[in-house]
């Protein structure tokens, strides 16, 4: 089973090689981010933190984190990377999307195309849907064979080992949402002209596979988590409460990595700006 990451956020920490119900977490869980006002100020708070944390990182130029995004339609990938990421330098932000794969694309494995994305040192990589899809949508439109995804799990672990041994941080999230919310963010969508760029026909075609995709996810995230690279399900009915636990994360991590920048290679005593 998977487990909170502390008492203090709704987020679910998959533990490595254990079986996931995705039914077993509510999706509606916000304890105890459940006070609109307190999470603003918390998520200012914690934007300070991790934009100070990110120019320390920079300035170091030794380490890296990749965050991956993962989830269902509407699921608030879009938004979560944004309200994350207000205030920090974009000069040490790198942000991938990845869509279906190209030609050129589909001629290499399947991580070749990723590779390419990783963050170099110093920077933050943020991958909005990932390698992951092609053990998830691959599956689900049965592209591939059992075989195949069964044999991606290891070399997606294998992937982000080395990743890690290269002084890359990853963190995962899988944005839970209900197919009630689902059904509401889908509507609203269709009813404001100014979101009707974000709809899909193909998108019901989609939600159709719903119950495909649950079990796919809960499969693939239980057999890809590792005490290096976790995978964290976080709540996301509620989008405040979704940001705050995503943000409560991210500062932990960059924090225990503790960037320092390097040290002046001049006399600073010396220095005299008239």
């Amino acid at each position: 089973m998977a487990s909170a990451t502390s008492a203090t956020t709704p987020a679910v920490r998959v533990q490595p090689g254990t079986p996931l119900r995705l039914a077993d977490i509510d999706p509606d869980n916000n304890a105890p981010f459940d006070h609109k006002k307190k999470v603003e100020k918390r998520l200012d708070e914690l934007r300070d933190q991790l934009s100070d944390l990110q120019e320390k990182l920079y300035a170091e130029h030794r380490q890296s984190v990749l965050l991956v995004f993962q989830a269902m339609d509407t699921g608030g990938k879009d938004g979560t990377i944004r309200n994350l990421l207000t205030g920090v330098n974009p000069a040490g932000v790198e942000v991938a999307a990845f869509k279906q794969p190209s030609a050129e694309e589909l001629n290499h494995d399947f991580l070749w195309r990723i590779h390419q994305h990783t963050p170099g040192r110093g920077h933050i990589g943020v991958f909005n849907r990932s390698h992951y899809e092609d053990v998830l949508v691959t599956r689900v439109h049965g592209l591939i064979e059992p075989f195949t995804w069964q044999q991606r799990y290891q070399d997606i672990v294998n992937f982000e080992q080395l990743l890690t041994h290269g002084g890359t941080r990853v963190l995962k999230f899988f944005l839970h949402i209900s197919k009630e919310e689902q059904a509401k963010r889908l509507q609203a969508r269709l009813d404001n002209p100014k979101k009707r760029w974000k709809y899909e026909p193909g998108d019901l075609k989609e939600r159709q596979l719903w119950d495909a995709y649950q079990v796919a996810y809960q499969e693939a995230l239980a057999a890809t988590s590792t005490p290096a690279c976790p995978w964290y399900v976080i709540p996301a009915n509620d989008k405040h409460a979704r940001d705050q636990a995503v943000a409560e994360i991210v500062v932990a991590a960059l924090a225990e990595m503790n960037p320092q920048p390097p040290a002046a290679t001049f006399d600073v005593a010396a220095q005299v700006i008239a």
